[in-house]
């Protein structure tokens, strides 16, 4: 990438960059925000540097990365607060001439071009692939084991602790922890627990975080009896996802795939929620590394991962999968969890169905 755009290094601070160059470490302390503690240095000839100050360098070297990986540059951290683009100014002597651009825009007088990087990311490795594996086993039995802990009458904020306790027993963090109880469900799409309290149904969403990595998956719990309607709305969210697991190919584009759910909704009798909420799209390092939408011209590649999220007002359905040469891999499947099986194109495939107490 550094080739084709001219460039001679690329100063790497945001947390996912690191995160994803160094195999899963990290550079985050003030989880507020995007940039990290620490840079990392690559040059167009492949020459790496691990960029921090006297505070975080020993940690990094200790913890985080290995010096043999990376060579270390270190600076007072004095230093650091008063010249803002220290670290810029030493990449600057190490490289000796060349343009150095940057991921975020937080070094003056380097280009951004985070959007350049990000396709670098897309395909997995095979040792990300191992990773992503274990992460999304993990998250789906994590998310299925605080189901057995829930106690009707406890509140959306105690369920949203509950689920980060959870994942912070398989050393997960819940990057994204949603919880709706009840009529909840059908007001709103992004539902940041509250001290409403849940009587009947409840929908759980997360998104799992390790060594980077991300997946996303949402559950659907009832106490009782399934209502008719729930059902039928969960079967119909169920049929937009096969429609769109079947259709996440290889060269397949974003505005293609947006397509693809806009088709299934219409053909379904509810043509207008697909305006209701995104479907999803690209994961790894974010939560949505891009969102499928009419004007995306990003493509699918192998081994890529994948969450979509068609909703039905009142109901939702959520899995993380890789794209393969042969066909998807679902990887956050929830142990003894309900599923709804649905065929496209003579292809089952498998969604979340609702789980009765």
């Amino acid at each position: 990438m550094l080739d084709r755009e001219g460039l001679g290094a690329v100063l790497l601070n945001a947390q996912h960059n690191f995160a994803w160059l160094t195999g899963g470490s990290e550079n985050g302390i003030d989880l507020s925000r995007e940039n990290g503690a620490a840079s990392l240095l690559v040059t167009r000839q492949g020459k790496r540097y691990v960029f921090a100050n006297s505070i975080e360098m020993p940690r990094m070297l200790a913890e985080e990365v290995s010096s043999e990986d990376f060579h270390a540059v270190e600076f007072a951290w004095e230093d650091e607060k008063g010249i803002a683009d220290l670290a810029l100014r030493k990449a600057k002597d190490l490289l000796g001439g060349g343009e150095i651009a940057t991921d975020i825009p937080l070094f003056a007088g380097a280009k951004p071009i985070e959007n350049k990087i990000a396709p670098c990311r897309y395909s997995l490795t095979d040792d990300e692939l191992k990773r992503y594996r274990l992460l999304g086993h993990g998250s789906g039995a994590a998310i299925r084991a605080v189901i057995d802990k829930l106690v009707p009458g406890e509140t959306e904020i105690e369920i949203g602790e509950k689920l980060r306790h959870e994942f912070a027993l398989g050393g997960m963090a819940s990057a994204v922890s949603l919880v709706a109880a009840d009529e909840r469900i059908s007001r709103f799409r992004h539902p940041v627990p509250t001290a409403n309290r849940w009587c009947k149904t409840l929908l759980l969403v997360t998104c799992a975080k390790r060594g980077g990595l991300l997946t996303s998956q949402s559950r659907l719990i009832c106490i009782g009896e399934i209502p008719d309607e729930l059902k039928r709305k969960t079967e119909v969210a169920a049929y937009v996802n096969t429609c769109l697991l079947d259709a996440t190919r290889p060269g397949a584009t974003g505005a293609e795939l947006y397509a693809v759910a806009a088709e299934a909704y219409a053909k379904m009798g509810f043509a207008d929620d697909i305006h209701l909420h995104h479907q999803g799209g690209a994961a790894g390092y974010k939560t949505r590394e891009w969102v499928a939408h009419p004007q995306s011209s990003e493509v699918v590649q192998t081994n890529q991962a994948f969450a979509w999220n068609p909703s039905i007002t009142g109901t939702k359905v959520e899995e993380t999968f890789i794209t393969t040469a042969n066909g998807i891999e679902i990887v956050t499947a929830s142990p003894d969890f309900p599923q709804i099986a649905t065929m496209v194109n003579g292809h089952e495939y498998i969604s979340p169905g609702i789980m009765s107490l």
